[in-house]
């Protein structure tokens, strides 16, 4: 009892290890449809049924979570079960939230690799899943796109980045530009906002140079295409040091890793195909799991079992390091609003790069009349039906569907 004589309010419990993890080990394996079902699936057990903590200081930490990178489901669980068990207890339960959806990625994957496409039924469900998944990331655009790009500033932003992409620039020089923008918008310093202009030209000019270069004479020393050797696949470093990258860029949610990920492993370093891409973002829209846990079978596709951990792991690292070591700190310093500039600057940026890397998805994943037609069918069904469901069915029907209209069936 409290002072007054009325009933303590209940508060986070603080429970074993074994038990933490087992209870985000749980939520883990019931984590379908998308972040927005597991962040009310989190709330409703927690906040609302249990009262760990009140609901607007779960509103205050979920706004932290959704201005800064990592999958904001995976974060809140680290937050849940650092405060019901300290660092340790964070720790678990972001592992036990993760272990399920990793798990069964891992095994498809594996049965990828091992069997591949042989079958014309499992290509013509691929080719299907594929178009699906072109929808979705479509969709995802027009729904980020909504929320983020809330003035004419923004949505420039945005048409630069997209630009800058496509004309071959480097996403931090474009995303860098893009929140240094939107910081001088309110600031009378027009000259440096034009300068910022001049100089994102001047990429553009440049990049445009360096690709058009023809490129350097080889020797006569130089040795045969036959007798050159086959190339190396990525180190584990190498694929650590992508998901890292990928996952400090996840502004936004999962769909925001999809370009920096397609970047390093599909354009740079030819780790697997724009197809291969694809069928791995249609595997994660059907997990249990965070999106992103595509990365994993990119890691997989790259460098085997060991690529598919380090890719896990470098996407992950950032949201397991953000709260465990920083939460505190990031509740004080998202009040600052110039903060706020530079994160929805980037935001708009990221959107920009996201709509670049659609149309080559597109290019990649629509080449077909029936895959045309699962695009059509399977974006309108993305934007009719707003259920929890809609990405795990929109993929599994776009998959079904292609192996109607192919005739394998």
């Amino acid at each position: 009892m409290s002072e007054s004589g009325s009933p303590a309010e209940p508060g986070p419990p603080r429970e074993s290890p074994g038990r933490i993890f087992l209870r985000f080990l749980r939520f883990g394996a019931l984590a379908w449809g998308g972040p927005v079902a597991q962040i009310a699936m989190i709330r409703r057990e927690l906040v609302e049924e249990e009262r760990w903590i009140p609901p607007e200081r779960f509103n205050r930490t979920l706004a932290v979570y959704q201005v800064l990178p990592g999958p904001e489901a995976h974060e809140l669980c680290v937050y849940f079960g650092m405060i019901a068990g300290g660092r340790t207890g964070g720790l678990l339960a972001g592992l036990g939230f993760l272990l399920p959806g990793l798990v069964l990625m891992l095994v498809l994957s594996w049965f990828y690799v091992s069997i591949g496409l042989a079958s014309p039924t499992v290509a013509a469900l691929f080719a299907g899943a594929q178009a699906g998944v072109v929808a979705l990331v479509t969709r995802a655009v027009h729904r980020i796109g909504a929320g983020a790009l809330r003035d004419a500033w923004l949505l420039g932003l945005a048409a630069l980045a997209a630009v800058l992409e496509l004309a071959g620039v480097h996403f931090a020089f474009s995303l860098s530009l893009c929140g240094a923008a939107y910081v001088l918008r309110k600031r009378p310093l027009w000259l440096a906002a034009l300068a910022v202009a001049v100089l994102a030209g001047g990429a553009v000019f440049y990049s445009a140079r360096v690709r058009a270069a023809p490129p350097p004479a080889r020797s006569a020393t130089a040795a045969t295409p036959s007798a050159a050797p086959a190339p190396a696949g990525p180190s584990v470093g190498a694929i650590l040091g992508s998901g890292f990258k990928s996952g400090l860029l996840t502004f936004g949610g999962a769909y925001t890793a999809i370009p920096f990920v397609r970047r390093d492993a599909v354009e740079r370093g030819g780790w697997l195909t724009d197809g291969q891409f694809l069928d791995g973002l249609a595997l994660g829209g059907i997990l249990p799991a965070p999106l992103i846990i595509f990365g994993t079978f990119v890691g997989y596709v790259a460098g085997g079992l060991p690529g598919a951990l380090a890719m896990t792991l470098g996407i992950f690292l950032p949201a397991f390091a953000i709260t465990l070591v920083g939460h505190a700190a990031l509740e004080r310093l998202v009040e600052n609003r110039a903060l706020h500039d530079v994160l929805d600057g980037i935001t708009a940026g990221v959107v920009g790069i996201i709509a670049s890397t659609t149309v080559q998805l597109f290019r990649a994943g629509v080449q077909t009349l029936p895959q045309v037609v699962i695009f059509v069918a399977a974006l309108a069904v993305l934007y009719l039906w707003t259920s929890k469901a809609a990405v795990a069915a929109v993929v599994l029907g776009a998959a079904l569907l292609g192996l109607l209209l192919s005739g394998a069936a």
